[in-house]
């Protein structure tokens, strides 16, 4: 992921966390072996700019690349030969790929980040995110997000986020903590028995040990978050940053200075202060009776 702001390009160029990884080791390893970005980009005839985007996961790693670069940093046999494994394990498109006529170029890293990650944080002033959505909640998301949509795109869009929800029920579940606006409980998306359908959902899910759901009442007033949706992303793997994803209208950008992701996550702790879980639950059931 590059340093900073930036977008995502083509559906193909989404780093998975896998290629991420791996940009992270080769940038150790040349370091480790004293070479330079100018000798190793001399090593593989190219530029220094695209040694550094291999390092930032930013284009795909070519396994000769790959074996090229390890014999330049002084690599033994073994160890080539585990890097060249692990490039084209990172080079296999991951199961969203499959989606990539519906998916946007700048979603597709969101759900290689999603797939991969270990603690995922997100902030909801809008709607429900898109892993606690039902069905028939996220089929009206998506067709007011997308109203040029033919009925086959809309039905392959929710399929795509349903099969996104399957990752919560996984032995190795991310922990999920969502902070969301009570607003998100007010806006009528798809009727009222779609919203009751959907706060059941919420309920339902709230009380698993690795899923925690906190709304943020009306009462709260002016706080920290009143700004843009975004998801922070912790991984299990040390090569790796944390990322903070935010969304724009015509496109997201992936954040991994450590002053950004700093300043969101404190954003984060600072909103979940703002309810209790008792609190959050007793709103979810109130506004569950009100679309009774």
């Amino acid at each position: 992921m590059s340093e900073g702001r930036s977008s995502a390009g083509s559906p193909g160029s989404a780093p998975t966390v896998l290629r991420m990884v791996l940009g992270r080791r080769l940038q150790e390893r040349r370091q480790e072996a004293g070479v330079s970005l100018e000798d190793a980009a001399r090593a593989l005839r190219v530029t220094t700019l695209t040694i550094r985007r291999l390092e930032k996961a930013e284009v795909a790693l070519k396994p000769l690349y790959v074996e090229k670069l390890l014999e330049t940093y002084g690599a033994d046999r073994q160890e080539r030969d585990e890097f060249v494994a692990f490039a084209e394990r990172a080079n296999e498109p991951g199961w969203w790929h499959a989606y990539r006529d519906v998916v946007p170029g700048w979603f597709s890293a969101y759900v290689s980040l999603e797939t991969g990650a270990k603690t995922l944080r997100t902030y909801e002033p809008h709607y429900v995110t898109g892993l606690l959505q039902t069905p028939a909640y996220a089929r009206a998301v998506l067709s007011g997000g997308f109203p040029n949509d033919g009925d086959e795109d809309l039905a392959r869009r929710v399929d795509l986020r349903l099969r996104r929800s399957a990752l919560l029920e996984r032995a190795d579940s991310p922990t999920l903590w969502v902070v969301m606006e009570e607003a998100v409980l007010h806006r009528v998306v798809g009727g009222p028995e779609v919203m009751r359908e959907q706060i059941d959902r919420l309920l339902e899910f709230s009380e698993l040990p690795h899923v925690s759901v906190d709304v943020v009442p009306f009462a709260a007033g002016a706080h920290v978050g009143t700004c843009a949706p975004f998801t922070y992303f912790r991984f299990e793997e040390p090569e790796l940053p944390d990322i903070v994803y935010s969304e724009i209208l015509s496109g997201a950008m992936y954040l991994d200075q450590r002053s950004d992701v700093v300043a969101h996550l404190e954003a984060h702790n600072r909103m979940s202060l703002l309810s209790s879980d008792a609190q959050s639950r007793a709103l979810l059931n109130r506004m569950r009776k009100e679309y009774s």
